[in-house]
């Protein structure tokens, strides 16, 4: 038995900026951290010659190519596995579409699991391409590469995509004070709502490449509203960090009218009326969770779960896709 976990995601600054359609022009940058919610893989050996693959639907097939979930079918055929007698079920402490990259995190997750069922070393760095070319190139999926390269990596770390495909990786050397104080400040509360960003991401893609004006100077001042994210993590000053939250969440509504919606909207001012300096939905937009920076923990915590929601308490993960178990 082969278990590996892959950790989800928050982004800290230039969310969006990651995408091919932007990066190949302009060069993208991204501060993403990992945290200790995770994707788990488990590959097994079947009693029988088949291939069983179990999330949330259940299959059952001879052959590689029958298997239905688009992702599990290409890391097979990437990696060379084609069973039989073979078993596949994925775990998430958090559902999907809830904005924390569980998608790349599950593809880094499962390609960990092959490489090591067939006893295959690989770096983070060529995880993460491998995870990157079944979602964007294989998949033709509307995404970009930071949900990939953090779970892979973990961490908090700046990645810089460069107009040749390239990905620069930095990890963030915080203070460690600031850092302890920047992961007891921020709190994640679960809307109620998953949805798919994928029409969202795709509006953005589809305007980038048309070039759209509006579109690519909203890319512009995210890109670097995220660069003065990690120099104020740098610095340590954790109050200019959290007023960037807010001027980034302002400025990313625009970029779509599905981003938010009148209850997100209520929510967001409610907290910003008891704590919070910044805060935004984290993902593509439309539901998930919310998070935010602030200095009032106690008060904030009472007052959105008067409203509601449900908090996710949450530490970062600097270990990346890792192999858990192996017998």
């Amino acid at each position: 038995m082969i278990i590996t976990r892959s950790p989800l995601r928050i982004c800290l600054g230039g969310g969006g900026t990651d995408l091919p359609s932007y990066y190949r022009q302009h060069t993208g940058f991204v501060l993403s951290a990992a945290i200790n919610r995770y994707v788990y893989i488990t590959i097994n050996e079947a009693f029988r010659p088949r291939i069983i693959v179990k999330y949330s639907r259940f299959e059952d097939v001879e052959r590689v190519e029958e298997i239905q979930h688009p992702i599990i079918r290409e890391a097979l055929k990437l990696t060379g596995v084609t069973g039989p007698y073979l078993e596949i079920v994925s775990l998430s402490d958090i559902p999907a579409g809830t904005g924390m990259g569980s998608s790349g995190s599950f593809t880094t997750a499962l390609l960990c699991a092959l490489h090591t069922l067939k006893r295959d070393f690989v770096l983070p760095h060529d995880l993460a391409e491998q995870a990157c070319h079944i979602e964007i190139k294989l998949l033709n999926e509307p995404v970009g590469k930071q949900d990939q390269y953090i779970a892979a990596f973990g961490g908090i770390t700046c990645f810089q995509f460069q107009p040749d495909d390239r990905v620069v990786v930095e990890p963030l050397k915080i203070p460690g004070e600031t850092l302890a104080n920047l992961e007891d400040s921020l709190l994640l509360f679960f809307t109620g709502n998953s949805r798919n960003a994928s029409d969202i991401l795709r509006d953005q893609d589809s305007r980038t490449k048309q070039n759209n004006s509006e579109m690519i100077e909203n890319l512009h001042f995210t890109k670097q509203l995220g660069l003065e994210s990690r120099d104020a993590l740098l610095a340590g000053d954790l109050g200019k960090f959290g007023d960037l939250m807010n001027v980034h969440w302002e400025h990313k509504k625009k970029r779509s009218p599905g981003m938010s919606n009148r209850e997100i909207d209520r929510l967001y001012q409610l907290a910003r009326a008891n704590g919070a300096l910044g805060g935004k939905l984290v993902g593509a937009g439309g539901g998930g969770f919310l998070m935010f920076y602030t200095e009032e923990k106690t008060r904030l915590r009472a007052v959105m779960r008067g409203a509601g929601l449900r908090e996710v308490r949450m530490q970062f993960d600097f270990a990346g896709t890792t192999v858990v178990a192996h017998s």
